[in-house]
């Protein structure tokens, strides 16, 4: 053991370990990136992976509701009707798809429900109107008027399902406005910190349907197809088509350039989400300024004529128990008279002797 301690402490010993060392050194220096391998590679193999995971469980859930597959057909009695009278083509709405899709009804029974509705609602319009102007109310209408009136049923009939359809989609859109600019936030800090745009999207539809169902809804369709569309931007255009609002298609669009040019999308986000915010608070503005004005008409039939009948009540009340005073007055007056002509003659008669009066009498 000496020996060996000894031969380690000679000069020509310790240069051979240290040059060992640095050989050693330099070698690990050289081959140590070639062993680590690619970060970078890594994640977008990992990021793959994720896509290929959801793309599969969106399928499964699709399987799942549809087994048939994603194209089918409506088979219900409407549908059937809509095909053999072939409604669509008779009655072809070029923005009844768009209108639908903004008011969340997909699929081909939706459709064939309004060319259906479309063409039986005239003739049930025309019904009610002629039931009711020849039976039940004509308004003073002649016969020509009344024939007219028929007409106005039909309009009202042909256009009540563009009309249900609209409403639909405004409070549809209202709703998702009420949740996007949390739901952007909510995004934002996703994307920052580290998660994919599909898994923030993922996420955010899982976190917001307590808030708004219908925008989970469509996050959820905006993750189902960035994992089909083999351009992602068509994903945020058909997101964009499909709730209609500016402030969704500026974001929409924002993500698309943020796509086409690399840039980052944490800044984009954040600055949408807060135009949005400021969007929405400028709609609460514009909604209290305008609540004076609305509410002017009801004042008016409500609120004045409590008032009217608070104030001015009492002072008619006291008049109309003056008037009954001064109205009672001269029967009284009358009543008072008659008691001192009375009064007199009971005098007059007693200072009479009683022979005279029972004279008088016979």
């Amino acid at each position: 053991m000496y020996e060996i301690l000894l031969a380690l402490t000679k000069p020509a010993t310790l240069a051979s370990i240290l040059v060992a060392l640095a050989v050693f050194g330099t070698a690990m220096t050289v081959f140590m990136p070639y062993l680590q391998g690619d970060k970078l590679e890594t994640r977008l193999k990992a990021v793959s992976s994720q896509r290929e995971k959801l793309r599969k469980q969106s399928r499964a859930a699709l399987d799942a509701k549809v087994p048939q597959g994603l194209r089918r057909k409506d088979t219900s009695a409407i549908g059937n009707i809509s095909s053999k009278l072939n409604l669509q083509t008779m009655l072809e709405d070029p923005n009844v798809q768009a209108n639908m899709a903004k008011a969340g009804l997909r699929g081909p029974g939706p459709v064939s429900a309004f060319y259906f509705a479309r063409m039986s609602l005239p003739f049930v319009g025309m019904l009610i109107t002629f039931v009711y102007v020849f039976f039940v109310n004509d308004f003073g209408l002649q016969g020509p008027m009344k024939f007219g009136s028929l007409l106005f049923g039909a309009a009202a009939g042909f256009y009540a399902p563009n009309i249900y359809i609209s409403n639909l989609a405004q409070k549809r859109q209202k709703s998702i406005m009420r949740a996007f600019p949390d739901a952007l936030d909510m995004l934002l800090i996703c994307v920052e910190s580290g998660m994919s745009i599909e898994m923030g999207f993922h996420k955010v539809s899982a976190e917001i349907g307590t808030a708004s169902p219908e925008l989970a809804e469509e996050f959820a369709l905006t993750v189902a197809e960035l994992a089909y569309l083999p351009d992602r931007r068509m994903a945020y255009e058909n997101l964009a088509k499909r709730t209609g609002h500016e402030g969704v298609k500026a974001v929409c669009m924002a993500l698309g350039q943020a796509e086409k040019y690399g840039t980052p999308l944490g800044d984009a986000l954040r600055v949408m989400a807060k135009e949005n915010r400021d969007m929405r608070m400028s709609e609460a503005e514009k909604k209290a300024a305008a609540l004076p004005a609305k509410l002017t008409v009801p004042m008016i039939l409500f609120f004045l004529p409590v008032l009217f009948l608070v104030v001015l009540g009492p002072a008619y009340i006291k008049y109309q128990r003056m008037q009954q005073k001064n109205d009672a007055a001269p029967d009284m007056e009358r009543a008072r008279d008659e008691e001192g002509r009375r009064g007199r003659r009971a005098d007059i008669d007693s200072l009479i002797p009683v022979e005279i009066i029972d004279r008088r009498n016979a």
